[in-house]
């Protein structure tokens, strides 16, 4: 069986909600099993199948998983669905690869995640702009890593370039601290 995880874009924000027992609910229904939630925000682990998928064919798995996933998720949930569907592996070493110190005290630990790579790298071209002081971006394998200040946070220059809407259509971020929880944790539905 391969274990992926399904992280969606904007649940629970903006006046889309969606339970996490429902949607754990929604991806049984899709044929899934040891469906877990982590948190409100929209971050599922689950198997898939019996045996697991050979590595040359992963990227045209993900692809159709991803593709029947966001399609239950418009028809049960009657929004416009975006996930990133990354298998578990691959992200437990997203997770490992972390290049900044992710217990460094007052200061929140992300990476974004993109469906378009372009929009990573070009997000990876603001580094030389940003205050060291306060936040710190490198590009990873398929993401971009994120380190910045607590009292800082949303104010931050990084942020106010990835919100804006040419960035925020195409990516999701999450706290390191999530996806560890997501992939190595029990579940919350």
């Amino acid at each position: 069986m391969t274990q992926y995880a399904a992280l969606l874009r904007g649940i629970n924000v903006n006046g889309i909600t969606i339970a996490m027992a429902d949607l754990a609910e929604l991806f049984r229904e899709l044929g899934f099993s040891e469906v877990r939630t982590v948190l409100a925000s929209g971050n599922v682990l689950f198997r898939t199948g019996t045996e697991a998928v050979d590595p040359k064919d992963l990227a045209a798995d993900v692809a159709e998983r991803k593709a029947a996933i966001e399609a239950g998720l418009r028809e049960r949930f009657d929004y416009d669905a975006y996930i990133v569907l990354v298998e578990a592996e691959s992200l437990d070493r997203i997770i490992r690869a972390y290049p900044f110190d992710a217990e460094h005290d007052g200061w929140h630990p992300y990476v974004m995640f993109a469906s378009d790579p372009a929009a990573l790298t070009e997000l990876a071209g603001h580094a030389r702009e940003l205050e060291a002081a306060d936040e710190r971006i490198e590009l990873g394998h398929g993401v971009l890593y994120w380190e910045v200040r607590k009292a800082v946070g949303v104010k931050s220059h990084f942020s106010k370039k990835s919100g804006k809407p040419k960035y925020r259509d195409t990516t999701t971020t999450r706290n390191l601290h999530t996806l560890s929880k997501l992939i190595h944790a029990d579940s919350d539905a």
